[in-house]
């Protein structure tokens, strides 16, 4: 492909991975690990753990998501990411908003 389609496909994933992390999140809290390992089973998303944690923070920041840790008897302590009323508000916006963005885009350029 060319790298003007490669740029576009990051660009879109961008902004497709953070709706994605907080729909997950919407259903139950998940650890790191656990998050990278279920979204990178989605076709397209390419997500690794050099991404996710930088977004889990960024996220956190912003007040979408709250973390608590828990010991692991298999390792270290794990970091579970859970959705806040406001993570919930904010998804329940960006859903409506890729609807209509995409019942839109879908509109241009047809003849009426």
């Amino acid at each position: 492909m060319s790298d003007f389609f490669d740029n576009w496909v990051v660009q879109m994933r961008k902004g497709v991975l953070e709706l994605c992390i907080l729909r997950t999140l919407s259903v139950r809290e998940r650890y790191g690990y656990e998050l990278v390992k279920e979204l990178s089973q989605v076709p397209g998303m390419g997500l690794t753990e050099g991404t996710l944690y930088p977004l889990m923070s960024r996220l956190r920041l912003a007040g979408l998501v709250s973390t608590r840790l828990e010991e692991s008897s298999s390792g270290p302590a794990r970091k579970y990411y859970s959705l806040t009323p406001e993570g919930l508000r904010t998804l329940k916006t960006m859903n409506v908003f890729l609807e209509t963005l995409q019942h839109s885009t879908q509109q241009v350029g047809v003849r009426s």
